[in-house]
């Protein structure tokens, strides 16, 4: 590897890692952001899914978009222009006087992080070829899934010793010095006749936005408020344009003709689901460990890392065994193992009993986990043309993304805008229900393509 390749490489890393860990990291802070900014006549669950969902309100929507941004511009702009926002939303987010103000925040470190991911990754195809490229590519992912690891340990340790607006203020250092490091890295020029889908990218911003704000104020201001009404409506409307509008869009953000392909089709079906059920376990599981059972962040973070620890020990050696045997299979077994997994975790109650309440229901599910994501790329990612890799793993990830924002925003309807026992219980049972459904989905549609191998998939759903 040369120094300009390093140079690149560890710049690609910086910049994406930035944006992964913010969510791992922000998580284990929504309590604590609950009650410092949540305040009299405040909705406290309202606003911890504002506070996630602002951010992927506009990363999910830009993300597909951003591609063709950094083919236009040039890819070290972009990603000096990504990185740059980010670091002034962090601020913003960290100075933040109120909830509305950090919701904002959230919603512009969003629009920044849509910039990083793809002109990371565009930067490491553009500066190393062959093996050498698919190693960089294999680093790059390992790096930057290192952030699940780091991010409850740097997140529930800063809440606790210092305050959650440390949180949003350890991405400046980080991102200072991917910025210095980047001066170094030998400008591109754009490409010519390539279109930014504006209309694309706004017809899916403001639909999902829209969609967003009806299911998550709809237990405050009522289902059958005006408000609520139009919004949801207005959302929904907007959605069914933009698919439209992408089926005679010139260079569309989200070309259709990757769902002509059964398993990408099924497989973005399947994803939908599974990481639907991911985020808002996750959230739900937070949540309930610090506001009812009373772990300090630092431990409520700790709590869910056994689940990593499966993902990083088992998903190479199941990829491998879904390359011998195909994917069905792995993608079935998988997500119904994972929603038991959560099954277990009924036996919780208010004191969340680490040992038998906690652990069982986290190994299971992170076994499941790792049975299913390394086949569920390789499916996917397995069903395009190679020259459409790139597009197809960032749909993938964007389907993943706008998931994790609709269930999330489902979660105050879930329960009725109270998190206790009962409720907890009862988010458990939908994420439960998500997976088998992921699982049913990957058994009806998926079939079985043997020579891929899921290990060296460009990007895996975060």
């Amino acid at each position: 590897m040369t120094t300009l390749q390093g140079r690149v490489l560890l710049v690609a890393i910086l910049g994406s890692f930035v944006s992964f860990l913010d969510g791992t990291v922000v998580s284990v802070a929504l309590p604590a952001i609950a009650r410092d900014l949540g305040g009299p006549g405040v909705d406290g669950l309202a606003l911890q899914q504002w506070v996630v969902d602002a951010y992927l309100v506009t990363l999910g929507a830009l993300m597909l978009v951003a591609g063709s941004v950094s083919d236009v511009y040039g890819r070290r702009r972009v990603l000096a222009v990504g990185l740059a926002g980010f670091a002034v939303a962090s601020v913003l987010c960290a100075v933040a006087p109120t909830g509305p103000v950090l919701v904002i925040a959230r919603a512009l470190q969003g629009v920044a992080g849509a910039l990083l991911v793809p002109s990371s990754l565009a930067l490491i195809v553009a500066t190393f070829d062959g093996e050498a490229q698919a190693r960089a590519i294999g680093r790059w992912t390992s790096w930057t899934t290192a952030a699940l690891i780091v991010g409850p340990f740097v997140g529930g340790m800063l809440v606790d010793f210092a305050s959650w607006r440390w949180v949003f203020w350890i991405n400046v250092p980080v991102i200072a010095v991917t910025l210095w490091l980047l001066r170094g890295v030998p400008a591109a020029e754009g490409e010519q006749g390539r279109r930014i889908d504006i209309p694309g990218a706004a017809l899916a911003a403001f639909g999902l936005a829209g969609l967003v704000f009806g299911l998550i104020e709809g237990e405050r201001l009522g289902w059958t408020s005006p408000v609520i009404l139009v919004s949801i409506l207005a959302g929904a409307t907007m959605l069914v344009a933009f698919v439209l509008y992408e089926r005679r869009a010139a260079d569309p953000m989200l070309p259709l003709r990757l769902f002509e392909a059964r398993n990408f089709a099924w497989g973005n079906l399947a994803t939908f689901a599974i990481y639907g059920a991911l985020s808002l376990g996750g959230f739900v599981l937070t949540l309930f460990l610090q506001q009812v059972a009373g772990y300090s962040a630092t431990a409520s973070g700790v709590a869910q890392l056994p689940t990593t620890f499966a993902m990083i020990a088992l998903s190479a050696w199941f990829g491998t065994l879904s390359g011998r045997y195909g994917a069905r299979l792995f993608m079935t077994v998988g997500p119904i193992v994972a929603g038991v997994g959560f099954l277990l975790m009924l036996a919780m109650d208010e004191t969340a009993h680490y040992p038998t309440q906690v652990l069982p229901g986290q190994l299971v599910f992170g076994l499941g986990l790792a049975i299913t994501v390394a086949p569920l790329t390789a499916a996917i990612l397995g069903a395009v043309p190679r020259h459409d890799a790139g597009i197809g793993s960032a749909v993938n990830n964007a389907v993943a993304r706008v998931a994790g924002l609709v269930t999330v925003a489902f979660a105050g309807v879930i329960t009725g805008g109270v998190l206790d026992v009962a409720t907890f219980h009862r988010a458990l049972i939908v994420t439960a229900v998500l997976l088998f459904l992921g699982g049913v989905l990957s058994l009806v549609g998926i079939r079985n393509v043997r020579g891929v191998d899921p290990n060296e998939a460009l990007v895996k759903p975060t």
